[in-house]
């Protein structure tokens, strides 16, 4: 007797032909797929490695998880909301954002989730890309977008002895929040974006509570007013005083720019800064541990009103000697002091270096092109969206588009936009594929090279910024207009466009370029 195979069995290897397939549902694969259908592009699908949408915001649910940008300005452009309830969201409101948004747009049915995106190889014979996930599945897609962003793989940090520790250990990307932290000795490690918020949260609850530091971080004060009931309705009857805070907050966010490029301006802002952590922690030598020895904004600057006060607390006590192991009960520093320990906290951020985080993950392009070999100096893209020999496939938040002083999803949106144009390129001028020449590849990479120079992110700072080689790679070294002007249009010149097998001419692809106004 024959049985039919469960209908999760069947799914579980189940082909499908899309034009466009993205990885990732949070903040970049939401704003492509719809850009996309905005444009008229519905045949999109996305591919979700989580069991819901919101990516960071989905992942990250430790006690005091917020955003360091303006909550007007960490949202999308073209869906607004009125009703943030104070200036810096709290993640559970930004998910919720992101969930609203979802059924706004009625995206749902385009995402399929648990379908972790495994490799990805293109077919110059039919010019399409064949994309696997972990659960099984082929993808056939004409382009394909890569918007997993850069902070989804936690950083888990070789400590000698954490198979043997027998209390609890987890990343703050990964918060068990069955845990019950009260009464316990705690070890946090790391004094990142994710530290300074959970650190001053956790604190009243430990009985002690050790913070390991290996470089301290540079803190301003936030801004943590609410939005009162009437200016939550005057943003919702008159849209224009929404979009006027709006572009406040972007313009106040983009002056930011000025010290980074100019390190002695910064100096005159870390003598506040020195002022502020004398001020707000009691112990001199506690407050020297506590400010950081480089340049204000050399890495990412850190936004908290609780983060220094919670040193005075009794309970409260900052390691900087280096980690020698970790024993069954206990962790044990560099100088042979012995800590008790029932809980280890892991603050030490992500995986942002792709080599490192897709070092399993198959991507060829043309040529017998591998990502990984291609990227073996360090990671580059024109406009970090297009890569050279990997035709018809983007990226959101690609090398060298990461933002320092402003809010990343302006730079999705120019991105987004861009990938349209890309899209409708290629069907219009009913080619197989769009591929960025490596010439244009290594002229923007030239130029976001000479940019960095003389910035405060040269200065000398080891950061998240860098490849283990000291090569930045993350930053975008100029003002965030300036990207979007650079992605208002394709230059076509800088691309090749490929139909069987032959390269269209670029003077032609201009003309009707121009006709079509692209």
């Amino acid at each position: 007797m024959t049985t039919n195979p469960p209908k999760e069995a069947a799914a579980a290897t189940s082909v499908r032909h899309v034009e466009v397939a993205i990885a990732g549902a949070g903040f970049g694969g939401l704003c492509m797929a719809i850009k996309l259908k905005e444009a008229g592009i519905h045949d999109v699908v996305v591919l979700e490695k989580g069991a819901e949408v919101g990516g960071t915001w989905r992942d990250n649910q430790y006690p005091g998880a917020a955003c360091d940008v303006q909550s007007h300005m960490y949202s999308y452009s073209f869906a607004p909301k009125s009703d943030w309830s104070k200036r810096y969201a709290p993640w559970s409101e930004i998910q919720q954002y992101m969930l609203d948004v979802t059924e706004r747009y009625q995206l749902r049915p385009h995402i399929r989730f648990g379908q972790e995106v495994t490799s990805a190889v293109f077919d110059e014979g039919t010019g399409r890309w064949t994309i696997k996930t972990a659960a099984g599945d082929t993808i056939i897609a004409h382009h394909w977008v890569l918007a997993s962003g850069p902070l989804h793989v936690p950083a888990m940090p070789k400590i000698p002895g954490l198979e043997n520790f027998k209390g609890k250990v987890m990343h703050s990307a990964q918060w068990d929040h069955g845990y019950d932290l009260r009464g316990k000795n705690i070890v946090s490690i790391g004094t990142g974006g994710s530290a300074i918020q959970y650190v001053p949260e956790i604190a009243p609850f430990a009985k002690q509570l050790y913070v390991f530091q290996r470089s301290a971080a540079w803190v301003i004060p936030r801004d943590e007013r609410e939005y009162g009931l009437l200016r939550k309705k005057l943003f919702e009857a008159l849209p224009i005083t929404r979009t006027l805070h709006r572009w406040r907050c972007y313009w106040t966010n983009e002056s930011r720019v000025w010290p980074i490029f100019n390190p002695w301006m910064a100096k005159i802002g870390e003598m506040g800064l020195r002022k502020l952590v004398r001020m707000q922690v009691k112990d001199p030598a506690l407050a020297k541990k506590l400010t950081p020895d480089y340049t204000l904004g050399c890495k990412r600057i850190l936004i908290s009103n609780k983060w220094f006060p919670t040193f005075n607390r009794p309970n409260v006590s900052l390691v900087t000697e280096g980690i020698q192991e970790l024993r069954e009960h206990s962790i044990v520093t560099r100088d042979g002091v012995e800590r008790p320990a029932d809980c280890v906290i892991l603050g030490t951020g992500f995986v942002v270096d792709p080599r490192i985080y897709m070092k399993n993950f198959e991507l060829r392009g043309r040529k017998g092109h591998s990502l990984q070999e291609d990227w073996k100096t360090s990671p580059t893209s024109y406009l970090g969206i297009s890569t050279a020999h990997y035709p018809n496939m983007y990226q959101l938040v690609g090398p060298h588009t990461g933002l320092g002083h402003n809010s990343i999803i302006f730079m999705i949106e120019a991105q987004a936009e861009y990938i349209v144009k890309c899209v409708k390129l290629v069907q219009d001028q009913r080619v197989d594929y769009i591929d960025v020449k490596p010439q244009a590849q290594q002229r923007f990479l030239a130029e976001v090279t000479e940019a960095l120079q003389g910035t405060v992110w040269q200065t000398g700072c080891k950061s998240w910024y860098q490849t283990a080689e000291g090569i930045n790679f993350a930053i975008w070294p100029k003002s965030t207009w300036k990207y979007w002007l650079e992605t208002r249009h394709v230059n076509l010149g800088d691309y090749d466009l490929v139909c069987c097998g032959v390269a269209r001419p670029v003077a032609v692809a201009r003309q009707v370029s121009a006709v079509q106004g692209t």
